[in-house]
Protein backbone atom coordinates (compact mmCIF):
# COMPACT_ATOMS: atom_id res chain seq x y z
CA UNK A 1 0.00 0.00 0.00
CA UNK A 2 1.34 3.32 -1.07
CA UNK A 3 2.25 6.18 1.41
CA UNK A 4 0.27 9.14 -0.18
CA UNK A 5 0.51 13.12 0.89
CA UNK A 6 -2.13 15.83 0.44
CA UNK A 7 -0.89 19.53 0.66
CA UNK A 8 -3.42 22.32 0.16
CA UNK A 9 -6.59 21.15 2.25
CA UNK A 10 -8.44 24.45 1.50
CA UNK A 11 -12.21 24.01 0.03
CA UNK A 12 -11.37 22.11 -2.42
CA UNK A 13 -8.85 20.40 -1.08
CA UNK A 14 -10.09 19.04 1.97
CA UNK A 15 -12.86 16.84 0.00
CA UNK A 16 -10.37 15.29 -2.03
CA UNK A 17 -8.11 14.43 0.80
CA UNK A 18 -10.83 12.67 2.51
CA UNK A 19 -12.60 10.77 -0.61
CA UNK A 20 -8.68 9.58 -0.81
CA UNK A 21 -8.55 7.95 1.71
CA UNK A 22 -11.98 6.74 2.24
CA UNK A 23 -12.19 5.22 -1.35
CA UNK A 24 -8.89 4.06 -1.76
CA UNK A 25 -8.31 2.64 2.15
CA UNK A 26 -4.54 4.18 1.63
CA UNK A 27 -3.92 6.46 4.58
CA UNK A 28 -3.45 10.03 3.80
CA UNK A 29 -1.49 12.57 5.48
CA UNK A 30 -2.20 15.87 4.83
CA UNK A 31 -0.94 19.20 5.05
CA UNK A 32 -2.13 22.78 5.50
CA UNK A 33 -0.87 25.72 6.37
CA UNK A 34 -4.34 26.48 8.59
CA UNK A 35 -4.66 24.91 11.88
CA UNK A 36 -8.65 24.74 11.59
CA UNK A 37 -8.12 22.59 7.91
CA UNK A 38 -5.80 20.13 9.57
CA UNK A 39 -8.25 19.58 12.17
CA UNK A 40 -10.96 19.04 10.27
CA UNK A 41 -8.78 16.68 7.99
CA UNK A 42 -8.08 14.94 11.58
CA UNK A 43 -11.72 14.97 12.63
CA UNK A 44 -12.64 12.89 9.36
CA UNK A 45 -10.24 10.53 10.20
CA UNK A 46 -7.17 11.20 8.26
CA UNK A 47 -4.09 12.19 9.35
CA UNK A 48 -2.95 15.78 9.82
CA UNK A 49 0.83 17.19 10.32
CA UNK A 50 1.69 20.81 10.80
CA UNK A 51 4.99 19.52 9.23
CA UNK A 52 5.01 19.86 5.47
CA UNK A 53 8.62 17.80 5.57
CA UNK A 54 6.23 14.35 7.13
CA UNK A 55 4.98 14.35 3.77
CA UNK A 56 8.45 15.26 2.07
CA UNK A 57 10.29 12.50 3.51
CA UNK A 58 7.64 9.87 4.26
CA UNK A 59 4.95 10.08 0.87
CA UNK A 60 5.03 8.32 -2.00
CA UNK A 61 2.64 10.04 -3.83
CA UNK A 62 2.26 13.27 -2.91
CA UNK A 63 -0.88 15.53 -4.34
CA UNK A 64 -1.02 19.50 -4.06
CA UNK A 65 -4.07 21.55 -4.09
CA UNK A 66 -2.46 24.80 -4.26
CA UNK A 67 -3.70 28.49 -5.35
CA UNK A 68 -0.95 30.15 -6.82
CA UNK A 69 1.69 29.06 -9.37
CA UNK A 70 4.73 30.47 -6.98
CA UNK A 71 3.57 28.15 -4.39
CA UNK A 72 3.19 25.02 -6.84
CA UNK A 73 6.87 25.88 -7.70
CA UNK A 74 8.01 26.46 -4.28
CA UNK A 75 6.68 23.37 -2.89
CA UNK A 76 7.34 20.86 -5.79
CA UNK A 77 11.11 22.37 -5.28
CA UNK A 78 10.96 21.40 -1.64
CA UNK A 79 9.76 18.16 -2.17
CA UNK A 80 12.58 17.41 -4.44
CA UNK A 81 15.24 18.84 -2.35
CA UNK A 82 13.69 16.49 0.53
CA UNK A 83 11.27 13.77 -0.57
CA UNK A 84 12.35 10.19 -1.33
CA UNK A 85 13.28 9.01 -5.69
CA UNK A 86 10.46 7.83 -6.91
CA UNK A 87 8.30 9.93 -5.18
CA UNK A 88 5.06 11.06 -8.35
CA UNK A 89 4.07 14.52 -7.36
CA UNK A 90 0.53 15.14 -8.50
CA UNK A 91 -0.59 18.50 -9.09
CA UNK A 92 -4.22 18.71 -8.36
CA UNK A 93 -3.79 22.61 -8.41
CA UNK A 94 -5.08 24.70 -11.97
CA UNK A 95 -1.30 25.99 -12.63
CA UNK A 96 0.06 27.51 -15.48
CA UNK A 97 1.42 25.60 -18.48
CA UNK A 98 4.41 26.97 -18.36
CA UNK A 99 5.29 26.27 -14.92
CA UNK A 100 4.45 22.42 -15.38
CA UNK A 101 6.48 22.62 -18.20
CA UNK A 102 9.72 24.24 -16.75
CA UNK A 103 9.23 21.54 -13.70
CA UNK A 104 8.92 19.00 -15.63
CA UNK A 105 12.87 18.01 -16.17
CA UNK A 106 13.71 19.10 -13.11
CA UNK A 107 11.21 16.63 -11.18
CA UNK A 108 13.06 13.91 -13.72
CA UNK A 109 16.10 14.61 -12.74
CA UNK A 110 15.84 14.03 -9.15
CA UNK A 111 14.50 10.42 -10.13
CA UNK A 112 10.50 11.74 -9.26
CA UNK A 113 7.52 11.72 -11.60
CA UNK A 114 5.03 15.08 -11.93
CA UNK A 115 1.04 14.57 -13.50
CA UNK A 116 -0.54 17.95 -14.06
CA UNK A 117 -4.01 16.83 -12.67
CA UNK A 118 -6.44 19.85 -12.42
CA UNK A 119 -9.87 19.66 -11.74
CA UNK A 120 -13.19 20.80 -12.78
CA UNK A 121 -16.81 21.27 -10.63
CA UNK A 122 -16.07 23.27 -7.50
CA UNK A 123 -17.12 22.30 -4.32
CA UNK A 124 -20.18 20.31 -4.67
CA UNK A 125 -17.86 17.97 -7.10
CA UNK A 126 -14.92 17.93 -4.54
CA UNK A 127 -17.16 16.69 -1.51
CA UNK A 128 -19.30 14.45 -3.43
CA UNK A 129 -15.68 12.73 -5.35
CA UNK A 130 -17.88 13.68 -9.05
CA UNK A 131 -14.97 15.74 -10.67
CA UNK A 132 -13.68 15.93 -13.63
CA UNK A 133 -10.01 15.59 -14.15
CA UNK A 134 -7.74 16.28 -16.81
CA UNK A 135 -4.31 14.32 -16.39
CA UNK A 136 -1.03 15.53 -18.33
CA UNK A 137 2.49 13.93 -18.70
CA UNK A 138 3.98 10.67 -18.91
CA UNK A 139 1.63 7.74 -19.51
CA UNK A 140 2.81 5.12 -17.61
CA UNK A 141 3.02 7.33 -14.43
CA UNK A 142 -0.80 8.23 -15.25
CA UNK A 143 -1.46 4.75 -15.46
CA UNK A 144 0.15 4.27 -11.78
CA UNK A 145 -1.92 6.41 -10.50
CA UNK A 146 -5.11 7.01 -12.00
CA UNK A 147 -6.93 4.50 -9.82
CA UNK A 148 -6.30 6.86 -6.76
CA UNK A 149 -6.72 10.02 -9.27
CA UNK A 150 -10.44 8.25 -9.82
CA UNK A 151 -11.26 8.60 -5.90
CA UNK A 152 -11.83 12.27 -6.52
CA UNK A 153 -13.60 12.29 -9.65
CA UNK A 154 -16.26 10.57 -12.33
CA UNK A 155 -14.31 11.25 -15.14
CA UNK A 156 -10.61 10.97 -15.44
CA UNK A 157 -9.01 11.64 -18.92
CA UNK A 158 -5.74 11.22 -19.74
CA UNK A 159 -4.54 14.49 -22.20
CA UNK A 160 -1.36 14.16 -23.32
CA UNK A 161 2.06 15.39 -22.43
CA UNK A 162 3.24 17.29 -19.69
CA UNK A 163 0.98 20.67 -19.29
CA UNK A 164 -1.95 19.40 -21.51
CA UNK A 165 -3.81 18.71 -18.10
CA UNK A 166 -3.65 21.92 -17.39
CA UNK A 167 -4.40 23.64 -21.18
CA UNK A 168 -7.96 21.76 -20.91
CA UNK A 169 -8.43 23.17 -17.79
CA UNK A 170 -7.73 26.61 -18.92
CA UNK A 171 -10.14 26.01 -21.75
CA UNK A 172 -12.53 24.53 -19.67
CA UNK A 173 -12.51 27.52 -17.27
CA UNK A 174 -12.37 29.83 -20.72
CA UNK A 175 -16.01 28.40 -21.60
CA UNK A 176 -17.60 28.30 -17.54
CA UNK A 177 -16.05 32.47 -17.26
CA UNK A 178 -18.31 33.05 -20.38
CA UNK A 179 -20.94 31.82 -19.21
CA UNK A 180 -20.79 33.20 -16.18
CA UNK A 181 -20.64 36.72 -17.62
CA UNK A 182 -23.49 36.07 -20.31
CA UNK A 183 -25.66 34.72 -17.61
CA UNK A 184 -24.91 37.64 -14.89
CA UNK A 185 -25.45 40.23 -17.84
CA UNK A 186 -28.61 38.48 -19.20
CA UNK A 187 -30.30 38.70 -15.77
CA UNK A 188 -29.52 42.02 -14.52
CA UNK A 189 -30.77 43.22 -18.32
CA UNK A 190 -34.08 41.23 -17.78
CA UNK A 191 -34.69 42.64 -14.10
CA UNK A 192 -33.93 45.76 -15.31
CA UNK A 193 -36.63 45.18 -17.69
CA UNK A 194 -38.87 44.55 -15.26
CA UNK A 195 -38.75 40.71 -15.08
CA UNK A 196 -38.96 38.28 -11.95
CA UNK A 197 -35.34 36.31 -12.03
CA UNK A 198 -37.13 33.37 -10.52
CA UNK A 199 -39.61 33.30 -13.18
CA UNK A 200 -37.11 33.96 -15.97
CA UNK A 201 -35.18 31.29 -14.32
CA UNK A 202 -38.17 28.24 -14.70
CA UNK A 203 -38.80 29.32 -17.55
CA UNK A 204 -35.66 28.74 -19.30
CA UNK A 205 -34.10 26.20 -17.26
CA UNK A 206 -34.61 23.20 -19.68
CA UNK A 207 -34.24 25.19 -22.94
CA UNK A 208 -31.41 25.58 -25.40
CA UNK A 209 -30.00 28.40 -22.64
CA UNK A 210 -29.42 25.76 -19.80
CA UNK A 211 -26.50 25.15 -18.37
CA UNK A 212 -24.73 24.51 -15.42
CA UNK A 213 -23.22 27.14 -14.50
CA UNK A 214 -27.25 28.69 -14.66
CA UNK A 215 -28.52 25.76 -13.02
CA UNK A 216 -26.22 26.25 -10.21
CA UNK A 217 -25.64 29.78 -9.76
CA UNK A 218 -28.69 32.03 -10.30
CA UNK A 219 -30.55 30.67 -7.34
CA UNK A 220 -27.64 31.77 -5.64
CA UNK A 221 -28.03 35.07 -7.01
CA UNK A 222 -31.97 35.44 -6.38
CA UNK A 223 -31.12 34.61 -2.90
CA UNK A 224 -27.89 37.06 -2.55
CA UNK A 225 -25.94 34.07 -1.75
CA UNK A 226 -21.90 35.03 -2.60
CA UNK A 227 -20.45 32.38 0.01
CA UNK A 228 -17.32 31.09 -1.80
CA UNK A 229 -18.13 27.49 -3.27
CA UNK A 230 -15.48 28.00 -6.00
CA UNK A 231 -13.87 31.91 -5.63
CA UNK A 232 -13.16 34.53 -7.86
CA UNK A 233 -9.83 35.17 -7.01
CA UNK A 234 -9.09 30.91 -8.45
CA UNK A 235 -10.96 31.48 -11.58
CA UNK A 236 -9.12 35.19 -11.93
CA UNK A 237 -5.84 32.79 -11.89
CA UNK A 238 -6.45 30.48 -14.37
CA UNK A 239 -7.95 33.54 -16.70
CA UNK A 240 -4.80 35.25 -16.45
CA UNK A 241 -2.60 32.54 -17.39
CA UNK A 242 -5.00 31.69 -20.23
CA UNK A 243 -3.87 35.63 -21.34
CA UNK A 244 -0.05 34.43 -20.69
CA UNK A 245 -0.39 31.67 -23.00
CA UNK A 246 -2.54 32.92 -25.49
CA UNK A 247 0.24 35.90 -25.57
CA UNK A 248 2.70 33.56 -25.87
CA UNK A 249 1.64 32.02 -28.58
CA UNK A 250 0.38 35.43 -30.41
CA UNK A 251 -3.03 34.45 -30.03
CA UNK A 252 -6.15 36.73 -29.28
CA UNK A 253 -8.75 35.30 -27.13
CA UNK A 254 -11.11 38.66 -26.91
CA UNK A 255 -14.14 36.45 -24.88
CA UNK A 256 -11.91 35.82 -21.99
CA UNK A 257 -10.18 38.82 -22.12
CA UNK A 258 -13.65 40.71 -21.28
CA UNK A 259 -14.29 38.07 -18.55
CA UNK A 260 -11.12 38.61 -17.21
CA UNK A 261 -11.75 42.69 -17.10
CA UNK A 262 -14.90 41.83 -15.12
CA UNK A 263 -13.01 39.60 -12.87
CA UNK A 264 -10.47 42.54 -12.64
CA UNK A 265 -13.21 44.57 -11.64
CA UNK A 266 -14.17 42.73 -8.84
CA UNK A 267 -10.64 42.75 -7.51
CA UNK A 268 -10.91 46.07 -7.21
CA UNK A 269 -14.03 46.46 -5.28
CA UNK A 270 -12.76 44.21 -2.80
CA UNK A 271 -15.11 41.40 -3.90
CA UNK A 272 -11.94 38.71 -5.07
CA UNK A 273 -12.90 36.33 -2.30
CA UNK A 274 -16.76 35.81 -3.21
CA UNK A 275 -17.98 33.36 -5.30
CA UNK A 276 -17.89 33.26 -8.92
CA UNK A 277 -21.91 34.19 -9.11
CA UNK A 278 -20.85 37.94 -7.65
CA UNK A 279 -19.65 38.74 -10.47
CA UNK A 280 -23.13 39.87 -10.97
CA UNK A 281 -22.42 42.72 -8.99
CA UNK A 282 -20.76 44.61 -11.63
CA UNK A 283 -23.47 44.39 -13.98
CA UNK A 284 -25.62 45.60 -11.59
CA UNK A 285 -23.90 48.57 -10.71
CA UNK A 286 -23.77 49.40 -14.51
CA UNK A 287 -27.22 48.84 -15.00
CA UNK A 288 -28.58 50.17 -11.69
CA UNK A 289 -30.59 47.10 -10.54
CA UNK A 290 -30.28 44.33 -8.36
CA UNK A 291 -31.07 40.75 -9.42
CA UNK A 292 -33.53 39.04 -6.52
Amino acid sequence: MKKVGFIGMGIMGLPMAVNIFKKSGCPVIGFDVMEASRQKFAEAGGVATSEAKDIYENCEIIFLCLPKNELVESVVSEIMAQGKKGTIIVDFSSTFPGVIRKLYPEVKAAGMALIDSPVSGGETGAIGGTLVVMCGGDKEVFDEVEELIGCVGSRVTYMGSTGCGDVAKLANNMIVGCNLIAVSEAYTFAVKAGLDPEVLFNAIKDGFAQNAVMDLKVPKIISRDFSASARIAVHQKDMKNAAKLAEDMGVEIPMSALVLHYMNRMEEAGLINEDQCALVKMFERDMDVEVK
